[in-house]
């Protein structure tokens, strides 16, 4: 799915309406009926109760007038809230018009503001994309005193006074909604962890818009759902053989975080790859040979971590951190394995302790072959850049990052946002807040280098799109079976063969 500019949104609905040879007040119609349709089959009359509409001057009043209108239509009690205004668009007067008398209606002052018991329904429809500057006056003071109120707010398009595609300006006065419906694509602003508390739940209704518009759209920014990945896995063949589907290499653990090494082991070998080798410090071999007998282990000399790195001459993929420690001797060992598998071509996956190690040691960025794949979470992240003032300015630092350094960057969270070396990015639509706990970065290490070791099989971006989105997949899937609070890396793991499944391209006739 594209993710849409404010401006491309606003061409969007004007290419639909000349497409289509409809007006904007029945592309407004056709919106807002979708979300009163929604809102009904989720609510009956009695469950909604009185249910309040806080209207503003322009379309997303307009949007709010309707979905009024078809409430009320419907037998459930509405009434209506108007900001005060010297003008309202076309669309939103016309929806005023076409309110039925008997629904009651008041225009709201800042000290006139509507009476919320608590649990009341209130549906946000005061501003929507178009805004650019923060709310002031009665609005800001409506706001206000929603969000203090104890009602279930459900906002239209995007919560009052959120921006859709900019920072927003310290102190601004924005709804807090339990859910927001927004039409046909998602608004980068729902993607982003500063704006969770005001987006909460949010949903997408299709409303038609045009697709020779969307298709042709230019954007640089991706919402990966699963459409967007179906078929990208090749379909093995029936003589296929574990030389096809390449040889990884994991470099992981250090006395007291064998575990790591072996989450990331067992992610790799449930996701697809030939043959895996792990080097590991000696005294994680009994326990990787026991908790991973499909592995090959390759002890190394030191007891307690990583001191030498085995010739590389074998390997499709390398993927190193987890579990593993910052000694010097280990520090050696990551600038040596930067440096040849430069020169071998080999595909790096660098996580954990890797990546904390390139944070204290900037030199070795510039180390880093094309298309390396790099996983932080937002910490580490800084550590290779600098602090972010915000989400936004995350991004941009994560764009430049990735063109510079001509790699692939996962940068986990909610919706695990990968840049890639061209500049674009990839927000990821799977996950479960289960998979908040120690060692399901490990195992998206171990995901994302059977994926890279696929190379005759799959591009970095596809290894990269597919590892992050099914690992997520597999976090649901366990969540789904033992409960959030109850699902662990282990149980991710063992459900990666299901969300890989489901990705597989289907059998060819």
């Amino acid at each position: 799915m594209k993710i849409l500019s404010a401006d491309q949104t606003h061409a969007a609905d004007q290419a639909t309406i000349k497409t289509d040879r409809i007006s904007s007040l029945d592309l407004m119609e056709r919106a807002a009926t979708a979300l009163a349709d929604w809102l009904m089959n989720r609510l009956s009359p009695t469950e909604a109760g009185e249910t309040h509409l806080l209207c503003g001057p322009g379309n997303n009043g307009g949007d709010g007038l309707v979905v009024a209108r078809h409430l009320h239509t419907a037998g459930y009690q509405v009434r209506v809230w108007l900001l005060p205004t010297e003008k309202r668009s076309a669309d939103c007067q016309a929806n005023l018009d076409r309110l039925p008398a008997n629904v009651p209606r008041a225009e709201v002052g800042e000290d006139a503001l509507p009476t919320l018991p608590d649990g009341a329904l209130v549906v946000d429809a005061l501003f929507g994309t178009g805004l650019s500057r923060p709310l002031e006056g009665v609005a800001a003071a409506l706001v206000r005193y929603l969000n203090k109120a104890k009602a279930r707010v459900l906002s239209v398009d995007i919560p009052s006074g959120l921006f859709t595609d900019a920072p927003q300006p310290a102190d601004s006065m924005i709804v807090r909604a339990y859910h927001t419906v927004s039409f046909e694509l998602p608004k980068l602003a729902f993607l982003l962890p500063h704006h969770a508390e005001y987006v909460g739940q949010w949903h997408l209704l299709p409303i038609g818009l045009d697709t020779k518009f969307l298709a042709k759209a230019k954007v640089d920014q991706y919402f990966v759902d699963a459409a967007f990945v179906a078929g990208k896995l090749p379909r093995r063949a029936m003589f296929s053989h574990k030389g096809l589907y390449g040889h990884a290499l994991l470099l992981a653990g250090s006395k007291g975080k064998i575990g790591a090494c072996v989450l990331a082991t067992r992610a790799c070998l449930r996701s697809g790859v030939g043959l895996l080798t792990v080097r590991t410090p000696s005294i994680g071999y009994d326990v990787l040979q026991t908790s991973a007998p499909e592995a090959m282990a390759l002890v190394d000399p030191n007891q307690e971590h990583l001191t030498e790195l085995p010739p590389l001459k074998s390997y499709d993929a390398v993927g190193i951190g987890p579990g593993m420690g910052q000694e010097d001797a280990t520090k050696a060992v990551l600038e040596q394995l930067l440096r040849e598998a430069g020169e071998q071509h080999i595909a790096l996956v660098l996580d954990a302790d890797a990546l904390n190690l390139l944070g204290a040691n900037r030199e070795l960025l510039d180390l880093l072959p094309p298309d390396t794949v790099l996983t932080p979470h937002p910490k580490e992240f800084e550590r290779l850049t600098e602090p972010a003032r915000d989400d936004y300015h995350r991004l941009k630092l994560l764009r430049n990052f990735c063109q510079k350094h001509r790699c692939y960057c996962v940068l986990k969270g909610a919706y695990t946002c990968l840049g890639t070396p061209d500049g674009t990015l990839y927000f990821n639509s799977t996950g479960s807040p289960g998979m908040a706990s120690g060692g399901s970065g490990d195992a998206l290490t171990g995901v994302l280098t059977a994926l890279r070791a696929q190379s005759n099989h799959l591009s970095p971006l596809d290894a990269c799109l597919l590892g992050v989105y099914a690992h997520g997949r597999a976090g649901t899937l366990a969540a789904e079976a033992l409960g959030e609070a109850g699902s662990l890396a282990h149980d991710l793991i063992e459900k990666l063969g299901l969300a890989f499944e489901e990705l597989t391209a289907p059998e060819e006739w």
